[in-house]
């Protein structure tokens, strides 16, 4: 079978499958009708294959439990295998559950030992089975060919409305009118089929990699197979000088360097661990460190084959199951963007389709004493043409594009247009901490080593320690590697190892005497100090993890000496996993005036081990990262970005919200928050903690000013008197992941009201950045997220409007990309960008739309007198004004300052509404107004003609409503141009204001004074009454002061009396709801009161 999407189901795929199939059980069906990504679409076809005597089965676990089930592959007689393929996903039919399930469910279970299990390799006949099942390894994008192309672009409703337009006008005699817009509708489709074909080729090329590679058999050998070959179970050769990765993969023995760019858009190379052989089931988020991902280029691997170069890994996923077919299928199936303009402008266009429906009946009973019946449907139906632009669409796109291309300008590149419209809205913004807010790099400050469980004195440069166990551990607990000579890391510890003045090399000579120096340890690489001490070898690392909040190595010295491990992170993680007795008595004092002072601290200890432990067998780090010696801190200074202060002021005074969320310690978080003018230096900062139930205790939530201090009653009148409850600005909530996490599961009543007032989120993991996100969105926000793209990938995802700040011109991991390394796109973004771009896109759908009742008036009040506009007068208004205006209308420039009120979203606003409709009526005034001015004429004959349309044509009657309606194009493009708070004056778009000094002119020209060849072609009669002319001018400069001064009161708030009558309403956003609520109230939040949670009850046993 043949899996084409069919043509009769475009727009109705049901209506199609119901005429040429009938309903049957799914375990039967041949063809699908599914809704994928909330929309219906084409049928998908079932496949079946003969599966060599292997098919898919549920097999229950222990017990009965349903749950329990795991899928195996096993050996029985049903020899077919039923599945069907949705954007690039398989899905096999699973008998046992009685569905069609994604073919990765086959290896969701496995275990980290499972993994490790599969070095051995797979057999030629296993890798055949399964790629039976799971498909080639292949991220196809399909590049369609033009008359595919063509023909999907046809079936499009707008392309099939133009053409019946284009018929109708044919019939009509337009033929000049209808010849322009074929071909303009030609050189349109011609466009979209190029622009959508180097789109599809370009993506085609990014996702598709096809490269030999190398891989292990269950026989010991090993052979190089294509990269389509590979299947989840492959075990792989990973060459030293590295490789393009076309899949994602367990990395278990050795070392790799690793770009990750193309999926994180962080610059910086990433060190890959082996992953430890546990029990634990394996997931590649949670063991990122361990994992290496499709399209990511491993720079060099080491220490996984004999010689000390290469890696072994083990392939998991394949296809679009993959971290970059993920990405791939995002951007080929983009989650569609909630919008309420977008929304707005479809039910808008219904609207519309009512008034021409209203305007046909009205054409009918006016038409149908003089017309015959084949010219009665066609004048009829020719408003519907009229009254609905099909241009509507694409000339609200205008602003946005224009904006694209001036943010690329700003080196902030865009992919996905829709969402600048978004970013006018934004209500909070949410931004990282290091990288973001403050530089990247760190300096060293000092160290505080731990001397007979005392903090020595501050010491400011490491090379003043003595050699010993602190040195040891600043120079080596690291992921920093060699390339080329040059060392490849974290900033962070680039400053640390700098700072010892150690020297990190590749272990010299051959495997065998490198081993034998360091008591046969496969040794990763070789810490060489200054000559007074011995050099070190780190002979096992444990990467640092976002969610561990640590990292630690082995380490072993020349001669066999016993190994040591080092642990470095968080010192309060640090400091748990040390013996009590030696973490000095004064480490909280010690940390909290550190942090409360804004800088960045690290935690070092050490453990030695049992020399004959073979480290390399070690499985779980927690078995290694317990029981340590706490051995000091080190201190250092991350300064805040220059531009900080300052976009975070304007941020405020724009009345928009700010947050920040990092990883830091919660002190140094609120110090940097308070440099950085998040929190003003008068603003206090209320802590909160919370903890999840215990076997003895409930689940606890505190509130409380300082870091565990307690006040006074007289503290307490002070905070009070000072208005801490009365003014929602007066304070700002720190919370960290851990009390963030209880808040949320333990406290869901509590966690709006602390969303609404909390600034500082500090200890966060990752996939508690993406949670805050989505909770702000719950409340109505639309939020926004800048970070630099490494663990802030899910929150710029999931977020509205998603700024990475990185070097690459585009990066999958959020819409928007910036190349600067600091936040001032930000501002850029939302005021002088998204803000401008959204009202633009208002004033070009009001712009529209009012041309289309302008030309319904213009022909339903000629049809009323027995005729109609020509087919070049047609042709010049919609060409000649209108189309020229709504292209350079939208190249109006942005504000330079961010004003607190933000545009409006909704088109089915009040203002919009009444705007459109009073205007319309001023309109159609005019209209009328101006054939009764040439009925009051001396002169005027009446047109008296068994004809009707355009056939009588020139008469006096189209003359004057030629007139008017052409001035009504040009002035009313001024009056929906918005200027100030969000746009630049319209004086200040020279192209716009030259264009409508040029049409102006024509149409004085036109008017007064008219040559006979121009009055031919346009079919204009010749009138020469001066006076008249003049009369007609200045109607429309009447018509267009009233206009504009409508559009200049609606503005000014003139419908504010019509609310006041209505009586205030609550906000339908949940955020000003809680705001209104929490400014009113005097107990929140309660000040060192104990809270327990409703959800937790604690059973006392005895």
């Amino acid at each position: 079978m043949h899996s084409t999407r069919l043509s009769s189901g475009q727009w109705r795929p049901r209506l199609g499958l119901v005429a040429r199939c009938r309903l049957c059980p799914l375990a039967l069906a041949d063809v699908l009708l599914l809704r994928v990504r909330w929309v219906t679409v084409a049928p998908f076809f079932v496949y079946l294959i003969l599966s060599c005597g292997f098919s898919l089965e549920l097999v229950s676990g222990e017990g009965d439990d349903e749950w329990r089930d795991t899928v195996q592959l096993h050996q029985q007689e049903k020899p077919m295998l039923r599945y069907y393929v949705s954007e690039g996903i398989r899905y096999v039919w699973m008998s046992k559950k009685g569905a069609f399930c994604r073919v990765s469910i086959l290896n969701e279970d496995w275990t980290c030992a499972d993994l490790h299990q599969m070095q051995q390799g797979l057999s030629r006949e296993e890798q055949a089975r399964r790629k039976k099942i799971f498909g080639q390894n292949l991220i196809d994008v399909p590049v369609k060919s033009y008359l595919q192309l063509l023909f999907e672009e046809v079936l499009n409703p707008f392309y099939f409305f133009q053409v019946c337009s284009i018929v109708l006008w044919l019939a009509d005699n337009y033929y000049y009118y209808a010849a322009c817009i074929i071909i303009i509708s030609l050189i349109s489709i011609a466009i979209s089929l190029w622009e959508l074909r180097r789109q599809s080729t370009t993506l085609h090329d990014m996702a598709l990699l096809i490269i030999p590679i190398t891989v292990r058999r269950d026989t010991g050998e090993e052979e190089t197979v294509n990269s389509v070959d590979l299947v989840p179970g492959d075990c792989i050769v990973i060459p030293p000088e590295g490789v393009l990765l076309p899949c994602d993969a367990a990395l278990l023995v050795g070392e790799c360097m690793v770009n990750e760019s193309m999926l994180t858009g962080e610059s910086i190379p990433v060190m890959k661990t082996p992953l430890p052989a546990g029990d634990q089931q394996y997931n590649a988020d949670t063991q990122k460190r361990h994992t290496l991902y499709c399209g990511t280029q491993i720079i060099q691997a080491r220490g996984g084959m004999p010689g000390g170069r290469g890696a072994i890994a083990v392939v998991t996923r394949t296809g679009f199951f993959t971290a970059k077919g993920d990405l791939i299928s995002s951007i080929l199936y983009p989650k569609p963007i909630s919008f309420r303009f977008y929304k707005d402008a479809m039910k808008f266009l219904l609207f519309l389709g009512f008034v021409a429906l209203m305007g046909t009946i009205y054409s009918l009973v006016v038409l149908s004493k003089s017309n015959v019946m084949l010219q009665l449907v066609i004048r009829s139906l020719d408003i519907v043409t009229i009254v609905v632009p099909p241009a509507l669409p694409a000339a609200i796109t205008t602003g946005t594009l224009y904006a694209q291309h001036r943010l690329k300008k700003h080196g902030v590149f865009c992919v996905s247009p829709p969402r600048i419209n978004v970013c006018g809205k934004i209500s909070i913004f949410c931004f990282d901490k290091t990288g973001t807010l403050t530089e990247e790099g760190l300096d060293v400050w000092g160290v505080m080593q731990v001397k007979e469980t005392c903090f020595d004195e501050l010491v400011p440069d490491p090379r003043l320690l003595s050699p010993g166990h602190f040195l040891s551990a600043l120079a080596s607990c690291h992921s920093v590697a060699l390339l080329g000579g040059q060392p490849l890391g974290d900033p962070l510890e680039l400053k640390m190892i700098e700072s010892t003045g150690w020297e990190l090399e590749e272990p010299e000579g051959t495997d065998d005497e490198v081993h034998a120096t360091f008591g046969n340890q496969r040794v990763l690489a070789v810490m060489r100090p200054p000559p007074q001490d011995q050099a070190v070898a780190i002979v096992r690392r444990f990467p640092f993890s976002s969610s561990l909040q640590r990292m630690s190595v082995v380490t072993v010295k020349p001669g066999g000496q016993k190994p040591l491990a080092f642990l470095k992170g968080a010192p309060e993680v640090v400091a748990s996993l040390c013996t009590r007795q030696s973490v000095p008595d004064q480490f909280t004092g010690t940390l909290h005036d550190f942090a409360s002072e804004g800088f960045r601290v690290l935690a070092l200890a050490y453990k030695p081990l049992d020399g004959a432990t073979d480290v390399s067998t070690v499985r779980r780090r927690e078995e290694l990262e317990k029981g340590m010696t706490f051995l000091g801190l080190l201190v250092m200074k991350n300064q805040v970005k220059p531009e900080s202060a300052g976009v975070i002021g304007t941020l405020r005074q724009a009345q928009l919200r700010t947050v920040m969320v990092t990883g830091d310690n919660i002190l140094t978080a609120v110090n940097v928050a308070r440099g950085c003018g998040m929190v003003a230096s008068h603003e206090r900062v209320m802590f909160i903690h919370a903890s999840p139930p215990t076997g003895h205790s409930p689940a606890v939530l505190k509130f409380h000013l300082g870091e565990g201090g307690v006040r006074s009653e007289a503290s307490e009148e002070a905070v009070l008197s000072q208005g801490l409850y009365q003014s929602g600005d007066s304070y700002h909530l720190a919370v960290n992941g851990k009390s963030f996490g209880a808040l949320s599961d333990y406290f869901p009543e509590q966690l709006p009201k602390v969303l609404m007032r909390a600034t500082v989120y500090a200890r966060m993991a990752p996939e508690q950045k993406t949670q805050l996100v989505t909770a702000l969105q719950k409340l109505n926000y639309r939020v926004g997220m800048c970070g630099d793209g490494a663990n802030d990938c899910g929150a710029l995802r999931a977020a509205d409007v998603g700024v990475s700040l990185s070097e690459a011109e585009a990066s999958v991991a959020s819409p928007f990309t910036s190349k600067s390394n600091n936040i001032s796109c930000v501002p850029l973004l939302i005021s002088r960008e998204g803000r401008c771009s959204l009202v633009t896109s208002f004033s070009l759908f009001k712009y529209m739309a009012l041309y289309s009742l302008i030309q319904f008036a213009s022909v339903l009040i000629l049809y009323t007198v027995k005729t109609n506009l020509g087919d070049l007068q047609f042709l010049f208004f919609d060409l000649a004004l209108v189309t020229l205006l709504a292209i350079v209308m939208g190249r109006g420039g942005p504000s330079n300052e961010l004003h607190p009120q933000r545009p409006a979203a909704s088109l089915l606003a009040l203002p919009i509404l009444f705007s459109l409709l009073l205007n319309t009526l001023l309109l159609v005034l005019g209209q009328v107004s101006a054939l009764f001015i040439t009925y009051s004429q001396e002169w005027f004959v009446p047109l008296n003609s068994t004809q009707t349309g355009a056939s009588n044509l020139p008469n006096m009657e189209d003359y004057s409503v030629f007139v008017l309606s052409g001035f009504q194009y040009i002035f009313m493009a001024i009056v929906v141009t918005k200027g100030y708070p969000h746009k630049k004056a319209l004086y200040a778009n020279v192209v716009f204001v030259f264009v409508l000094m040029i049409l102006f002119a024509t149409m004085l020209w036109l008017v007064l004074f008219p040559q006979t060849i121009v009055q031919m072609i346009l079919s204009l009669y010749n009138i020469t009454d001066m006076n008249y002319k003049m009369l007609l001018v200045a109607l429309a400069a009447l018509n267009f002061f009233m206009c504009f001064l409508l559009e200049v009161l609606i503005d000014n708030g003139m419908l504010d009396s019509i609310r006041r009558l209505r009586g205030r309403h609550e906000s339908k956003k949940l955020y000003k709801r809680l705001n209104s609520q929490l400014a009113a109230t005097t107990s929140w939040p309660p000040l060192d009161q104990q809270l327990t949670s409703p959800q937790t009850t604690v059973i006392g046993l005895s």
